[in-house]
């Protein structure tokens, strides 16, 4: 009896290697860690192995090659997972090929190399990339102003902006936090490397930046961006050349008429939009929907996501997967973009129309492309300066975070041809 037992055993175990063929994701309401999920597709890439992107079934799905080590790896991490035959394998693809279905495969075959643009010294806020990249367990690169004058930034397939303000206003915090020990060293730090590099000024800095990342996105580079690091990016842009800071920022009066110098051509997503020159307000620009907000109360404060075709539209329904269409809205220095600003060419994939306001918005420059999305912590609905980070333990289902781990594996995708 012992021998047929562990004989029964030994061929259940054999079985499920060469019997299962594929071990599927699935991002739907049944996932119980969807923000895991995607460093489990990110480990497997860096394997050197490939993922498939199963774009809007059941959640926008991720299917791979059965390995016992992978099987390992999502029970220790909490990742919901179905191991499937080569006959499911078949039954799904024939689903997904249905042209009647909104749905496509995104093959994934590269762990694309991540950089976070963020001062080295700690910041009196978090960063919701950050976060949710520690969490999911993403390595990521933090660089600077040091990384990107020394040509650093070609190493890299995707950036993101920490919150940052690059008009060289200091985040305009001149006004609540002029004596804190946090804005006195972050004010030092900036001008050293300002005079580092021959710049007599931050703002000046801060322009070479902008550009030097715009040569980044059109080199084929993918920039994404949150929070007050959206709007001073095209203010910085727009700004070149010009001085549009106060004496207290830079030692000199600002141009008076900076305004009208404006160079609009030169941004990814704005246009038409009008500075705040008052250096003792918060705002950078009417970029940022803030009047309009004044209506929007915090529990009905959503936005939708757009609906997007898989097959004819794969790159905005990969930036949208998510097992929601409604995503909880969230506060930021820049929270969302006014609509009547937002250049015509600019896809926006999630928006509350109710508001007239963009969330979440995408567009090409070059051969690469940038993604901003404003707010500051998906789950975080106000977050104050020297407020605690958020746990994402509390958070393993986010479909605000869901969006930024979207972009993260969007560099390495693929259309990936189904046989026939």
């Amino acid at each position: 009896m012992k021998i047929r037992f562990l004989l029964f055993i030994l061929f259940a175990i054999l079985s499920k290697d060469i019997f299962a063929s594929r071990i599927l994701i699935p991002l739907d309401e049944s996932q119980k860690n969807h923000l895991k999920s995607y460093g489990i597709a990110y480990w497997i890439l860096a394997k050197g192995e490939h993922v498939d992107w199963l774009l809007n079934y059941r959640g926008g799905s991720f299917m791979m090659e059965y390995h016992q080590s992978l099987e390992n790896e999502l029970i220790v991490r909490g990742v919901s997972y179905l191991v499937i035959s080569e006959a499911q394998v078949t039954s799904i693809l024939n689903e997904i090929a249905d042209p009647e279905v909104n749905m496509d495969i995104m093959g994934l075959d590269k762990a694309p190399k991540i950089a976070v643009y963020s001062p080295k010294s700690k910041q009196p806020w978090d960063d919701a990339v950050t976060l949710v990249l520690t969490y999911a367990e993403i390595p990521y690169d933090v660089i600077f102003d040091y990384e990107v004058m020394d040509g650093l930034l070609p190493k890299y397939d995707w950036l993101h902006l920490h919150h940052e303000d690059f008009s060289g206003q200091y985040g305009k915090f001149y006004a609540s936090y002029r004596g804190a020990n946090w804005y006195k060293e972050q004010q030092a730090e900036l001008e050293q490397v300002a005079s580092h590099y021959g710049f007599t000024k931050v703002s000046k800095l801060k322009a070479t930046i902008v550009n030097r990342i715009r040569e980044y996105v059109a080199g084929g580079g993918f920039l994404f961006a949150m929070c007050s690091a959206t709007d001073t990016y095209d203010i910085a842009l727009a700004a070149d050349g010009l001085d549009i800071c106060e004496s207290m920022y830079d030692g000199d009066p600002a141009d008076p008429q900076a305004q009208s110098k404006l160079d609009f051509s030169r941004c990814f997503a704005f246009e038409k939009f009008r500075l705040e020159r008052d250096p003792f307000k918060y705002e950078f620009s009417n970029i940022d929907n803030s009047p309009s907000r004044r209506k929007v109360n915090r529990n009905s404060d959503y936005f939708q996501l757009s609906e997007f075709s898989a097959k004819w539209d794969p790159v905005p329904a990969m930036l949208t997967q998510d097992h929601t269409r409604t995503i909880k809205g969230f506060m930021g220095q820049t929270t969302a973009f006014t609509k009547s600003v937002i250049k015509p060419e600019v896809l926006v994939m999630g928006e509350n129309i109710s508001a007239g306001e963009a969330r979440y918005v995408h567009g090409e420059y070059g051969k690469g492309t940038w993604t901003f999305y404003g707010g500051h912590d998906p789950e975080d609905y106000q977050h104050f300066v020297g407020e605690e980070p958020t746990d994402l333990n509390l958070y393993p289902n986010s479909p605000g975070y869901r969006l930024i781990l979207n972009n993260v594996l969007f560099p390495s995708a693929k259309k990936k041809k189904q046989k026939t």
